[in-house]
């Protein structure tokens, strides 16, 4: 199904991780296809991705692959037009990202992956600032207390755009810090760097800062409160309220 209207930008989901963090459960079954509230985590991207406008959308597999194309075959859609592209080998979310393009997807786009759910409105309001903007790229940016367990990329950020983006968690400054979140805006001067990025593995955040070193402008886009699924214990921390809620309603 496609979206009668929408804004001139599509989606790319990035489904096709193994998700090594959270073995044994994604021996099993793919990251993406794990619940937060009791909902498989690919549907409610899928239905925010459409809350915001989004037309269509290219869905990446690769782990387990089959178990995706299976769940989006059964479903309605979600409000969007749906498109499979698949990775070969887990060389990294640039490579990634290539498939999708291999496959059909044109900037300008909007990328995020299959492990996390964003608070509501976010991902619509990440849109209208990037296509207002001539901006090439834009970072979903999360600001986090020093205590938190850091898994995203630390984020440079200066009057709104961001400066340096470093693979791996920030260093410990005993201060809040900003982190990227897995959701980039981009145009073609960042896609046309994803064939000449070092690697493997091939990552998107190279592709970002290349652009800023060449003068480009990347915005940082401040996010709320995100849910991801890291490891084991998440997905009983993103699902117990809901599953106790569900028992308090049935009663005794």
């Amino acid at each position: 199904m496609s979206a009668s209207a929408g804004v001139p930008l599509e989606a790319v989901v990035l489904a096709a991780g193994e998700g090594r963090r959270l073995r044994p459960l994604t021996e099993r079954w793919p990251k993406a296809l794990l619940p937060i509230e009791g909902r498989p985590v690919l549907a409610t991207l899928l239905r925010e991705l459409a809350a915001a406008g989004i037309p269509r959308a290219t869905v990446v597999v690769g782990h387990l692959g089959g178990q995706i194309e299976s769940f989006l075959s059964a479903s309605c859609g979600f409000g969007l037009e749906l498109r499979l592209a698949r990775q070969e080998r887990p060389l990294g979310s640039a490579d990634a990202l290539r498939a999708a393009v291999a496959a059909g997807a044109a900037a300008p786009l909007l990328v995020v992956a299959a492990d996390t759910v964003f608070t509501p409105g976010d991902l619509g309001q990440a849109v209208a600032t990037f296509l207002s903007s001539p901006a090439a790229g834009a970072l979903g940016v999360r600001c986090v207390p020093q205590v938190e367990p850091g898994e995203r990329a630390a984020v440079h950020v200066q009057a709104g755009r961001v400066l340096r983006v470093v693979e791996g968690p920030p260093p410990k400054t005993g201060q809040e810090t900003s982190v990227g979140a897995p959701l980039w805006l981009l145009r073609e001067p960042v896609l046309a760097r994803l064939d000449r990025l070092p690697g493997p593995p091939f990552q998107l955040a190279d592709a970002l800062q290349g652009a800023i070193d060449a003068g480009e402008e990347v915005l940082a886009l401040p996010l709320g409160a995100t849910r991801d699924l890291t490891r084991p214990a998440d997905v009983v921390l993103h699902n117990f309220p809901y599953l106790w809620s569900q028992v308090m309603q049935r009663g005794p």
